[in-house]
C-alpha cells in the first residue's frame, strides 16, 4: 500500500478523498472542525509538492440534495484553517486548477450512486485527477465508489492520517504496555459483540456501560473471556451507569498502562446523565496511560468539557476502528493494495 512519499505530485490533479462528515448546529454551522483539522497535515504536504488538490467527502446521510448538508461551510472553514484561498463547487467537475490550489467539491452523497458503489460513478471521479490519495480512515469500511471503487482506475495511496491511525491501532494490537483496559460505551450491541470478543484476547479487561450491558442480558449474549469483562452494577433512570459502577471502572482505570476507548457511557447528550463519562475521562486523563479514544459521540463530549487534547490519541474512526481490530484489514485499505499502476 503506497504512501505519499511514493508520489511525485508537482503538477498533478490529486484527488483527495477526506472525512470532513462534521456535527453541524440546527442553523448548519460547525460544532466542530476536528475531523477537518484531521486531514490539515495531508493537504499541506499536496501543497508544499505543488499538487492540484481536489477534494471529496460526504457529510451527514442526505436522501436527497438538502442545503443543510452542502460543503459549502466546510470549504470555508477549510481555508480559515490553512489561512488560504479553497474554492467550492456545487457538482462534481473541475474546470482549471493550478498547482497548489484546492477545490472541494460537494457532499458525495447527494449522489446515490456513491453508496451503491456504482462503477460509472467510480470512474467520473477518477477522470477528475491522476492520483487518487484515501485519508478518510472513518469511512474506510465502507464499500461505496469513492473508496473502493476509484482505485481501479487511479495509481492510489493513503494520507497521512490513515498512516498514523494504521500505526496507532497497530501498536495497541501487538505492542500494548500493561494493564492494557478498554472501556465500551454506545448502544448498538450488535456492531460491538465481534469486537468485546476481539478486544478481550488482548485486553486485561473491558469495562462495558451505556446500553449495550442491558442488551447483552436482555439477547442473553456470551462473550469468549467472561472473566474479564466488568458489566455495571447500578444505573441511574436507565441513562447513565451509578456511583458504584464508576469507582469499580476508576479503580482498574488507575492501574492502566493502556487505555482504548469507543462510545458514551451515559447519554451525554443530557447533562443529567453525562457524569460517568466526565469521571471516567477525568481518571483516564489522571492515570497518564496511553489512551486512545475513538467514536463522534465520544469525541464529540470530551471536547465539549475540554478535555479531548488530554489523550494520547484521538482516532477519527469509530465503526471503522472497531472492525480494524477485529480483522486488521478494512476493504477501502484492500482496494487500495489492487489500484492501477
Amino acid at each position: 500500500m503506497k504512501t505519499l512519499k511514493n508520489f511525485n505530485f508537482q503538477n498533478k490533479k490529486v484527488l483527495l478523498r477526506t472525512n470532513f462528515d462534521v456535527p453541524l448546529s440546527d442553523r448548519g454551522s460547525i460544532r466542530d472542525d476536528f475531523r477537518i483539522k484531521a486531514s490539515i497535515s495531508t493537504i499541506e504536504y499536496l501543497i508544499k509538492n505543488r499538487a492540484k488538490i481536489i477534494v471529496i467527502s460526504h457529510l451527514g446521510r442526505p436522501k436527497k440534495r438538502e442545503e443543510k448538508f452542502s460543503l459549502k461551510p466546510v470549504a470555508n472553514r477549510l481555508g480559515e484553517l490553512l489561512n488560504k484561498r479553497v474554492k467550492f463547487v456545487d457538482g462534481l467537475s473541475v474546470k482549471k486548477i493550478k498547482s497548489g490550489d484546492i477545490v472541494v467539491l460537494e457532499n458525495l452523497r447527494f449522489y446515490k450512486q456513491e453508496k451503491e458503489n456504482n462503477s460509472q460513478f467510480a470512474k467520473q471521479l477518477a477522470r477528475l485527477s491522476d492520483i487518487y490519495i484515501n485519508d478518510a480512515f472513518a469511512v474506510c469500511h465502507r464499500e461505496h465508489a469513492s473508496i473502493v471503487g476509484i482505485p481501479k482506475y487511479l495509481p492510489s495511496g493513503i494520507g497521512l492520517l490513515i498512516e498514523k491511525e494504521i500505526k496507532i491501532l497497530d501498536q495497541i494490537l501487538k505492542n500494548s504496555k500493561r494493564p492494557f483496559i478498554t472501556i465500551i460505551g454506545g448502544k448498538k450491541v450488535e456492531t460491538k459483540v465481534k469486537f468485546i470478543d476481539k478486544i478481550s484476547e488482548i485486553s486485561d479487561f473491558v469495562l462495558i456501560g451505556g446500553l449495550i450491558p442491558k442488551e447483552i442480558e436482555k439477547q442473553k449474549i456470551k462473550f469468549k473471556e467472561p472473566e474479564k469483562i466488568i458489566l455495571p452494577v447500578d444505573w441511574i433512570d436507565s441513562g447513565d451507569i451509578g456511583e458504584k459502577t464508576i469507582k469499580i471502572f476508576n479503580e482498574k482505570i488507575k492501574t492502566a498502562k493502556t487505555i482504548f476507548w469507543n462510545g458514551p457511557l451515559g447519554k451525554t447528550e443530557e447533562e443529567k446523565f453525562s457524569k460517568a463519562t466526565k469521571e471516567v475521562a477525568k481518571a483516564v486523563v489522571k492515570s497518564k496511560a496511553f489512551s486512545v479514544i475513538g467514536g463522534g459521540e465520544t469525541i464529540e463530549f470530551l471536547t465539549r468539557i475540554g478535555l479531548i487534547k488530554k489523550f494520547s490519541f484521538v482516532s477519527t474512526g469509530g465503526g471503522a476502528m472497531l472492525d480494524y481490530i477485529v480483522d486488521s484489514k478494512l476493504v477501502g485499505l484492500e482496494a487500495l493494495k489492487f489500484s492501477k499502476s
